[in-house]
């Protein structure tokens, strides 16, 4: 009776040391989506004043010869692809691994942001060509690199497609892996959209649009990585809460079979007892 108190009081002092670790975990969870939510927000502004200059640009002229506005005759697609670099976020990477299977074919290209998705794909055999690129700090520089990278080879006809794949932050409960697509770049999804007053380019808007284009791009990958975090950070949190409060409740449960336990022990050293009495 005695070895199975030991243990429960074991248990006991192990779930409230997880506790301890999950609690912590979840604080830093909730001051890390606080500041990235608030990055998201701010970077709004510049991504928006970025795409209504180049819905501008398209919608006013219908007729711009550019390459990023044609189809190569490329039939492999670019995939960026976002995942974390630490696990502890409940179904985050997860869902959005499986998104991404979902699309990709033999002989498309990935890049990969985060440890999880880089690991993952090499070991299903994807051709994934940047190196290792964290998920934690993805700088203006960085997501210009890649977009660089990435125009290279759709302008040498290498890939025919460019897809960013990342999670959508609706709000601190839900977070959905989606997917745009950068290139081609789709002139219609501009025009359709209400034109502000036309405005006269200078030197040309083919000249402007070949600058404007890569910025733009760049501009949204970085802010699809901001969104992309904050639905990280949301899900960790989440995770560490639910983990806190699944540990409280282990934590009662052993503590009724730990009393229970002891009062058994007592009860039978109580009864032990009287019996030695009554034989005396």
């Amino acid at each position: 009776m005695s070895q199975g108190m030991q243990v429960l009081r074991s248990r006991i002092k192990t779930t409230e040391a997880t506790m301890k670790i999950t609690s912590a975990m979840e604080l830093m969870a909730n001051a890390k989506l606080m500041k990235i939510r608030s990055d998201m927000e701010r970077n709004r502004e510049y991504s928006q004043v970025l795409f209504e200059t180049l819905q501008e640009l398209l919608s006013n002229n219908k007729d711009i010869d550019s390459e990023y506005l044609k189809e190569n005759n490329s039939h492999k697609g670019l995939y960026i692809i976002f995942s974390s670099d630490l696990g502890l976020c409940g179904g985050y990477n997860s869902n959005m691994l499986k998104y991404a299977l979902t699309f990709l074919k033999e002989g498309d290209l990935i890049i990969a942001i985060g440890s999880k998705a880089r690991s993952y794909f090499l070991a299903r055999g994807f051709k994934v060509i940047n190196d290792y690129i964290s998920s934690d700090n993805l700088s203006h520089e960085v997501a210009s690199n890649l977009i660089n990278k990435a125009l290279e080879l759709y302008l040498r006809g290498e890939v025919g497609s460019l897809k960013i794949i990342y999670t959508r932050f609706v709000n601190i409960l839900s977070y959905e892996p989606e997917s745009e697509t950068m290139l081609p770049v789709d002139a219609e999804r501009y025009s359709e959209a209400s034109s502000p007053q036309e405005t006269i380019f200078e030197p040309s808007a083919e000249e402007i649009c070949s600058t404007l284009i890569p910025l733009a791009v760049s501009s949204r990958l970085y802010s699809l990585w901001l969104e992309t975090k904050t639905s990280e950070q949301a899900s960790r949190r989440v995770s560490m809460e639910h983990a806190t409060d699944n540990g409280e409740e282990l934590k009662e449960k052993l503590k009724l079979q730990y009393n229970r336990a002891r009062q058994a022990a007592i009860t039978q050293e109580i009864t032990e007892i009287v019996a030695g009495a009554g034989a005396l």
